[in-house]
């Protein structure tokens, strides 16, 4: 693959576990690898803490990921490698809780069914999961529980997660940076650790008993644009067969786009903030000064945002809605990223591959507990729509302090089903040939209900993993929950396997409710938790020619 060449293997040295002798034994690359059994499902094989790069530390602080060094003695892949350098502050949900953390942190843990017989596991040729974390490109870690892959690893789907660099250690651009490198640019570390990683995982899952061929990298939030970023970039596309995007692609001219981690910075103002922070927040002259500091030094900065983005729009007061992006995130470098998202999507410069993306009913400006005055909802969103304010007011009254609350929420989950589909339109105009699946999820977990179904909702049940993710008792979980987590993850199961959610429902023996592919004309997307089926993304055409009339005359994010 163009511009990811293991390289030399570098002396950096680990102090690597050795095995004991009563779990499986696989070979990799850099060595051979001892598992261990999952503490949460029977008849699972966890490796975890495999070192799939050297430690970027020191000298190799900013520089792209390169090999690791081989090892003799059988690696104990029994525990979590370090969390990549982060505040857990930033991190939220999305936290290991581990106070494990390193900038030597470049490992990655695979879960795989327990098979009976290990004289061929070639010949098992499982689709494979390559899962990377959200947390805004500033926290998260393959050791969070929300992730643990036992739950899909029993549905025979091998599950792969990953660390990658975070914040400033991750997504600093600067020119001196661009200048030393191979391929002239900087600022995607930590998306090239992701492909450096996918890298490994190609060449080496046949091993553990996947299909190489088969490789669905999948994420949610910064993970769910770090996956798509995967299918747009040339270094990555080709080694993949499908991408699920949680919490995932809107269209261009949709404000959550720039107000999300599925935003982009350009390569000329990423180096100008590279200059100011290098200069003006770490106060040191020069990239080999910058490398000298300490970790924490560079702690203090790791989830600041890009309070800029909005400035001089509408949207520029509008801070509860639309918040501004991590300031730590991807760029188009011209190497990682050649186009932005819009003129990808135009020229159909991407993978095409089957893709499966949607959104949760609170999030991106919905929420229970939204509550609007009649005053201040006529002020916000006549700011918001200009010109267009009269007939956004006809569309969605706010008369009354409750129709005012509910229509604002009404507002955003319409912009969030039309924005989905409007990239699933974007997607075909380009020429793509696969299908993509969008869907709305409805469902308030009993945890935390009072949140209804909020960022990241979705995931204990697409994992198959409650009630032992994160909220490691049973009490919190009721029979809506554990029916719902059957279906969802054999919706994700299947398509991991052939690239369409359809088919059998696995764990009960019955079918599916069909799940069509978004088309121009069908208007719809899967309803997914208290309801299954295709059903409208507003209920009010009025609505939707209203939000695509209004879009097409913002700028792209």
């Amino acid at each position: 693959m163009a511009g990811l060449a293991a390289g030399p293997v570098l002396s950096a040295a680990r102090s690597l576990p050795r095995a004991d002798s009563t779990s499986p034994t696989i070979n990799t690359t850099y060595g051979s690898v001892q598992g261990t059994t999952s503490a949460y499902r029977d008849n699972i094989t966890v490796y975890k803490g495999i070192p799939y790069a050297a430690p970027p530390t020191g000298s190799s602080r900013w520089t792209p990921p390169s090999a690791p060094e081989a090892w003799t003695d059988v690696y104990n892949a029994s525990s979590f490698g370090a969390d990549c350098a982060q505040s857990y502050s930033a991190a939220g949900i999305f936290s290991s809780g581990s106070e494990n953390i390193s900038e030597d942190c470049l490992y990655l843990n695979i879960w795989t069914p327990t098979y009976n017989d290990t004289t061929d596991l070639t010949s098992q040729n499982l689709p494979v999961f390559f899962w990377i974390y959200g947390g805004r490109f500033s926290g998260g870690a393959g050791s969070v529980p929300t992730y643990d892959g036992s739950g899909l690893a029993a549905k025979d789907i091998i599950v792969v997660t990953i660390n990658y660099r975070l914040g400033p250690f991750g997504f600093l651009a600067h020119p001196d940076l661009s200048a030393e490198s191979a391929y002239n640019a900087s600022g995607n570390y930590g998306l090239l650790d992701q492909q450096f990683a996918l890298q490994w995982v190609h060449d080496n899952i046949a091993n553990f008993g996947g299909n190489p061929d088969q490789i669905v990298v999948g994420g949610q939030s910064a993970g769910s644009a770090s996956a798509l970023d995967i299918m747009w970039s040339p270094l990555s596309r080709d080694l993949i067969a499908g991408v699920i995007a949680e919490s995932g692609a809107r269209g261009p001219n949709d404000p959550v786009t720039g107000s999300a981690a599925t935003s982009w910075r350009n390569r000329t103002a990423a180096e100008a903030e590279g200059v100011d922070f290098v200069a003006n927040s770490l106060n040191v002259s020069t990239i080999a000064e910058a490398r000298n500091l300490s970790m924490d030094t560079l702690l203090t900065y790791d989830s600041l945002g890009d309070d800029t983005i909005f400035d001089g729009t509408q949207f520029e007061n509008l801070t509860s809605a639309f918040m501004a992006p991590p300031l730590w995130r991807p760029v188009i470098d011209g190497y990682v990223l050649i186009y932005s998202y819009s003129e990808a999507l135009r020229t159909g410069d991407h993978g095409d591959v089957p893709i499966l993306t949607g959104n949760n009913k609170d999030e991106s400006g919905a929420s229970p507990d939204t509550d609007y005055t009649t005053d201040e909802y006529t002020t916000d969103y006549t700011e918001m729509f200009g010109n267009f304010s009269t007939e956004f007011l006809e569309l969605y009254p706010g008369d009354n302090e409750t129709q005012a609350s509910d229509n604002s929420n009404e507002l955003f989950r319409d912009m969030s089903r039309v924005g989905t589909w409007l990239w699933s339109v974007d997607w075909a105009a380009g020429g793509a040939k696969s299908n993509v699946y969008t869907y709305y999820f409805t469902h308030a977990p009993e945890e935390s209900e009072s949140s209804g179904a909020y960022h990241g909702a979705e995931l204990w049940y697409t994992f198959n993993n409650i009630p032992y993710a994160d909220f490691n008792t049973t009490d919190v979980w009721n029979s809506t929950d554990y029916a719902i987590e059957s279906v969802m993850s054999d919706y994700w199961a299947n398509f991991i396997r052939t690239g369409n959610p359809n088919g059998d429902n696995t764990t009960s023996g019955t079918n599916l409710t069909y799940w069509p592919p978004s088309t121009n004309a069908s208007k719809q997307t899967m309803w997914l938790g208290d309801a299954w089926g295709p059903g409208e993304i507003s209920d009010s055409d009025d609505r939707i020619s209203f939000l695509e009339s209004w879009y097409a005359t913002l700028q792209e994010w």
